[in-house]
Order: structure tokens, then sequence, then C-alpha cells
């Protein structure tokens, strides 16, 4: 019992110093922690007053860099106003200097204008009086005399006006005359083209001559059957291993080649297998003409054709002018109608649609009658082509009077494309013997005195004996030449007879 209490008094004490020792352990670290706060916040106090005196030092000197700038500044500004005030100084001064020069002058003008009044004075009493002596001399009022200086110089001007105006169109047709060619040459030798002649006729190669009879059939009633069906001629002749189809018109010439090669391939000839084969050969040539005519707007840039007229296109495929394909006839003349509008600055594709369609009407001229240019002008009109595009079909072989350059255009590519070396297969005898049986038709007749056939055969121009032929008798002479030439020759579209009465009277100066 004692050993407990004792040992629990010693826990007391033991506890008691402990808590001694603690409490002066941790007075002393507050006290050092103390005095190292308070030697830190010393340490800071110097540190914040060494930057303060800094920062004050560092602004006292900013301050006194901006006050010698400013300075500066001001100096600079003071040194250009000083300048300016002596310009405007300056100025000021010239300006007083012309006020004072103005004030002279006007003073001058003043006095001329006074001395100019009294010289005006001075030259009326003088015209007067010279108009008065004038007067009394040449016994005229000054209106008559006037009139008389007008008169005169009236003819004086005009005689002056009419050898300039002489002058200036010889000089203008001499450029026009250069222009021309040199847009002719470039549009001729951008669109070169080979031409190749065709026939009128379609030859047909057989096997045999055994097949002639067959196509004859038994007392013609084959030969009967096909040319009804196909609305052509089958000339079956000597010539060894061939057939010839004639037609006037070449579509149904077309159509009745395919047909008959169809049935020659096939071998068997008969009425109901030529009625088979010539409905498939109709379908087959359409389909081509069709193809033709959209081909041709095609390679022309021109989509908006009516398909009444594309077909019409395609049938000049095998239509021929003088051994010429008029379909490339057609094409050659829209690519140089388009071409010389492009040389002059006009718009090239109404050149080129106009030139495309000028020969529409050679594709039904067999059917309709009148001028093939006629027909095509009514046909595109029926179709809806613009009124220009039409004026220009039916002038291109002046059957109407070319009013617009587009006319003249399509008229200068159709010749040229005509005139092309090879282009036409007509001989040169043929021809200048058609020219010479014109002529001299119209020679045959009293009271003409020359005659000449110009374009290409297609007009006659006859000059009569004025003292001979009145002027009603112009009129009858005119029909009666065409109407024998219509019956004594043939030739192609029309040919005008123009019939030219000219009195002159002529003076000799010596």
């Amino acid at each position: 019992m004692p050993g407990i209490v004792w040992l629990i008094i010693g826990a007391i004490v033991g506890i008691a110093l402990g808590f001694v020792i603690t409490r002066y352990v941790i007075n002393a670290s507050t006290k050092k922690a103390a005095q190292e706060a308070d030697d830190m916040i010393a340490d800071a106090k110097r540190q914040a007053e060494t930057m303060r005196k800094e920062a004050v030092l560092e602004a006292k000197d900013q301050a006194l860099k901006l006050k010698q700038e400013a300075e500066a500044e001001n100096k600079e500004r003071m040194k250009e106003v000083r300048a300016a005030e002596n310009r405007v100084s300056q100025r000021e001064e010239s300006l007083d200097r012309r006020v004072e020069s103005l004030d002279a002058r006007e003073h001058q003008i003043s006095s001329l204008q006074g001395q100019i009044e009294r010289r005006e004075r001075d030259v009326a009493q003088v015209e007067q009086e010279a108009s008065q002596r004038l007067e009394r001399i040449a016994g005229m009022t000054p209106e008559e005399a006037k009139n008389e200086l007008l008169t005169s110089l009236k003819d004086e001007v005009a005689h002056e006006s009419a050898a300039i105006i002489r002058d200036a169109e010889a000089q203008a047709k001499a450029e026009a005359d250069k222009k021309s060619r040199m847009i002719l040459s470039l549009a001729i030798q951008r669109v070169a083209a080979d031409h190749s002649a065709e026939n009128t006729v379609s030859t047909i190669h057989i096997p045999s001559d055994d097949l002639k009879g067959r196509i004859i059939g038994r007392e013609g009633r084959n030969i009967r059957s096909f040319e009804q069906l196909t609305g052509t001629n089958l000339i079956i002749d000597d010539t060894p291993e061939c057939v010839t189809i004639s037609c006037f018109d070449p579509v149904r010439r077309e159509i009745g080649r395919v047909t008959m090669e169809n049935l020659i391939a096939d071998g068997r000839i008969h009425p109901a297998r030529i009625e088979e084969m010539f409905g498939k050969a109709e379908q087959y040539v359409n389909q081509r003409v069709r193809e033709a005519g959209e081909q041709a707007a095609f390679d022309t840039g021109i989509h908006d054709l009516h398909p009444e007229l594309v077909r019409t296109l395609g049938r000049l495929r095998y239509r021929t002018s003088y051994g010429q394909n008029v379909l490339n006839h057609s094409l050659e003349v829209a690519y140089l109608s388009g071409v010389m509008a492009s040389e002059l600055g006009l718009d090239p594709i109404p050149a080129k649609r106009a030139g495309l369609l000028h020969d529409l009407g050679k594709a039904v001229d067999h059917e309709v009658e009148g001028s093939h240019a006629v027909i095509g002008a009514d046909l595109a009109r029926r179709f809806g082509e613009r009124p220009e595009i039409v004026h220009a079909i039916e002038a291109h072989h002046n059957d109407v009077e070319p009013n617009s350059v587009l006319d003249v255009l399509v008229q200068a590519a159709d010749a040229v494309s005509a005139a092309r070396p090879g282009a036409r297969k007509e001989t040169l005898d043929a021809y200048v013997k058609r020219l010479e049986k014109l002529e001299e038709i119209a020679n045959s007749y009293k009271g003409v005195e020359r005659t000449y056939a110009i374009q290409a055969g297609r007009e006659v121009r006859v000059m009569v004996e004025p003292e001979v032929v009145d002027e009603a008798q112009t009129v009858v002479l005119a029909h009666d030449i065409a109407h024998r030439i219509e019956s004594e020759m043939q030739y192609p579209g029309q040919v005008k007879v123009v019939v030219i009465r000219e009195s002159r009277a002529i003076g000799i100066a010596k």
C-alpha cells in the first residue's frame, strides 16, 4: 500500500516537472521567434525605405527627362511657327505686289478701252463714208451688194466642198477596198476546205449482168414497182455490171439507191420485197437527213433551230449545185461569214446563222415555184427566224436589195465559197457558151446597143439606144428577152434582165 502511494506521488511530481520544463521550453522558443520576427520587420523596413528612396530618385530622373523633351519639342514647334509666320508674311507681301500690278493693269485696260472705243467710232464713220462712196460708184444698195457677195461665196464654197467630198470618197473607197481585201483573204485562209465534185445520178454496181433481168422482172413488173414506189427512173442499159438511178429530187434518189443496194444484197427481188426494202430505206435516209442537219447546227454552234429547219437543212446533204455539195457549201459560208463579222467587230453568231441557212430553199426548190433565196426566206420566216436573218437569206442573190452589213457578208461569203478552185464542176467552155448565148439573145432585138452578162450569168444588162427605144418599150423589151431566155436556155436559178435607157448630152470646151 505505501509503495503504491509513493508511486503515485512520484508520477505526479514527474508530470509537474515535465509541465514546468515544457512551459520553459515553449517560452524560450516564443521569445526567440519574437526576436526573429522583430529582426525581419526591421530588415523589411530598411529595404522598403531603400526602395522608396530609389523610386523617388528614379521618378525625379524621369520627370527631368520629360521636362527636357518637352522643352526640346517646344523649341522645335516655335521654330516651325516662326517659319510659317515668315512664309505668311512673304505671301502677304507677294499678294500686295500682285494687287498693285493688277491695279496698274486695270488702269491700262481702261485707258485702252477708251482708245478702242474711239477707234471703233472712227472705223464706223470711215466704213459709213466708204459704203456711201461705194453706193455712189457701184449704183447698188448695201442689201444688193451683200446678196451678190453671198452668191459668189456660195458658188465658190460649193465648188470647194465638192472637190473635198470627191477626194474623201476616193480615199474612203481606196481604204475600204484595201480593208475588204484583207478581211476576205484572212477569212479564206482561215476557212480552207477541200472540195470533191458530186454527181446528180446514182450508179449502182451489180455482181453480174444476169441480175439485170431479175431487177426488170416478168414483163417489167419489178422495175415498174420500183419506179412507182421510189419516184425515180431506173436506167438499165448496156453498161456492164451497173444500173443507174436518176431523179430530180436528191433525197428520193438516195432512197432509191439504198433500196436497190439492199435488194441486190438480199437477192430476192419482187414487188412485195421492193416495198419492204423501200420502207426500211426511207426510214434510214430520213434518219441520216436529220443527223446531218443536227451535225451542221452543232458544228456552227447554233442550237435553237426549229426541228423542221434542221430536217430541211439535212436534206441539203444530198443536193448539189454545179457538183458542189450544198450542205458543205452552207457550212463553209457560215464559217466565212462568222470570220468576216469578227474581223469587222460584229457579232459572229447572226452571221453564222444566216450563212448556214442561206441556201435552205434549195432543199425544196424543185417542189415550190420561185427563186431558192425567196423560198428559203419564206421557210425561215414561217419557222420563227428573226427578220434580219430572213432578209439576209432573201438578199444573198439580190432578189431583194441588201440593206445591212449582214446581207453583204452573206453575199461575199457565198461568192467566195462558190469561187474556190474546184468547188464547182461547170467547165469553162459551158460557162462561156451560156454567157455568149445570153448576150446573143439580147443583142438580136432592134435598138439594143450593148449587152453584158454579169454575176455568172444571173443578170443580163441591156443598153438600148434612146432614139430607137422609148421608156414604154423598155418594159416590153425586158419581158420579151426574159421569155426567150426561159424558152431557149437551161440555167440554174433565175436570170434577171435589166434594160437601161440613158440619154447623154456632150459638150466640148475648146
